[in-house]
């Protein structure tokens, strides 16, 4: 009982020294509220740039669906990090770390969210567009009307997925002087010297955050699937 006690009492003197003295908590929740609005924000980006893309692979001119081709595949194909870093100091050096944070994070995860959207769409069978051609509606009218809210179904929760990701991968925007969640805890690691309480609380932190996101999909996911059963 004793070594609990002693043990006990050690995270908790811990804890107050990483978090409580000199109201350091503060420098997680400002972190956090980085890494929020940066989530949202480049999600946002996510979702337009996904739809550009789905559109210009399915446009006319070989020009549209050269460059939407060669986006996804570059972005696909390269680390998120070396994206960031080169979006800053090479592209746009002269925005601010977080416009330039929004538009690296909305780049990469639109590459990979058009690819889930591009499969969701053709993973409706054929002749559903074949049946909305017999309809007299055209290709635009077919997409929106008959394809898009079958495809739905398989796209929403892949794509909720992609933004899990997408949050965690945020964690990286110390590279560029931004101070979110992950950096928060680099700063307070450095001034009190405690290697492994902030990054603990950091890493709880975290899991809170991507557990309740992945509860909440996989309760949607289920009334998704109550929904197709009733239909």
């Amino acid at each position: 009982m004793e070594f609990f006690a002693d043990l006990f009492n050690g995270i908790a003197t811990s804890f107050t020294m990483n978090f409580i003295n000199e109201s350091r908590y503060l420098i997680i929740l400002n972190g956090l509220k980085i890494t929020f609005s940066l989530s949202v924000c480049a999600i946002g980006l996510s979702l337009a740039l996904a739809c550009l893309t789905n559109f210009l692979r399915r446009s006319r001119w070989r020009f549209a669906r050269w460059v939407a081709a060669v986006y996804v595949d570059v972005i696909r194909g390269t680390p998120m990090v070396v994206q960031l870093l080169i979006i800053y100091f090479v592209v746009l050096p002269n925005l601010s770390n977080f416009t330039v944070g929004v538009i690296a994070f909305g780049l990469n995860s639109g590459a990979y969210a058009s690819e889930i959207i591009r499969a969701g769409i053709e993973s409706v069978d054929r002749g559903q567009t074949e049946a909305g051609r017999s309809l007299g509606l055209g290709a635009r009218d077919t997409m929106i009307h008959i394809i898009f809210p079958q495809a739905i179904k398989n796209i929403l929760p892949a794509l909720a997925n992609e933004f899990i990701v997408l949050i965690k991968e945020t964690s990286i925007v110390g590279y560029i002087g931004m101070i979110d969640l992950a950096k928060a805890g680099d700063i307070i690691r450095s001034r009190t010297y405690a290697p492994y309480m902030p990054l603990i609380g950091v890493a709880v932190i975290y899991y809170v955050i991507i557990k309740t996101l992945t509860t909440l999909l996989a309760r949607f996911e289920r009334r998704l699937k109550r929904m197709d059963r009733q239909n």
